[in-house]
């Protein structure tokens, strides 16, 4: 038995969970860049494609509703 109330909180969870685990991966990309002087272009490209999907569908979801 699942009510809306459980629904949301996971949507809540799991919205937050994205973006922490973005932030973190762009820190982690500039403190290799600026601290040991080797960027890791394979997490830049992750915390990329991150961002951009969450762009997208913040504006697929606006035009929708």
């Amino acid at each position: 038995m699942v009510d809306e109330r459980f629904l949301m909180h996971r949507l809540q969870s799991t919205s937050l969970a994205g973006v922490v685990g973005g932030v973190l991966g762009g820190v982690l990309f500039f403190f290799r860049h600026v601290v040991q002087k080797t960027p890791s272009w394979d997490l830049l490209a992750v915390v990329g494609t991150m961002a951009v999907v969450k762009v997208a569908a913040l504006a697929y979801f606006r035009t929708r509703n």
